[in-house]
């Protein structure tokens, strides 16, 4: 299965999924944002899976940092916009498999998927 997960290396949530999928044996491929970027593809791709709604990370210091004007009028492509400028405002992570899109990290949610 081939399986990538995006993010960014210092997050908590980030280790706490590296780390389950490390105690897994479920081998990956690391995209991170802050080395990397973003890509609109990959962003469109997850908009259409999940809604751009849950992709955007509202909860975040960047996201809430932002200008009112900035945040007003959100809809997908303004949302894309913002998360290829600042890609600290991608929930984090996502993670994807042939079949699958799932963000954040619930490790119930990654025993559904793998398997486990």
């Amino acid at each position: 299965m081939s399986v990538a997960i995006y993010g960014i290396k210092n997050c908590s949530t980030m280790k706490k999924a590296f780390d389950w999928l490390d105690a897994n044996d479920i081998g990956y491929v690391f995209h991170d944002y802050k080395k990397e970027g973003a890509d609109r593809e990959a962003l469109q791709r997850w908009c259409a899976a999940a809604g751009w709604e849950k992709v955007l990370n509202r909860a975040g210091m960047t996201f809430r940092k932002l200008p009112d004007d900035a945040k007003a009028d959100l809809d997908e492509g303004k949302a894309i916009a913002l998360m290829l400028e600042k890609p600290s405002m991608i929930k984090r992570p996502v993670v994807e498999t042939e079949s699958a899109i799932e963000l954040g990290f619930k490790p119930e949610r990654y025993a559904a998927i793998f398997g486990k």
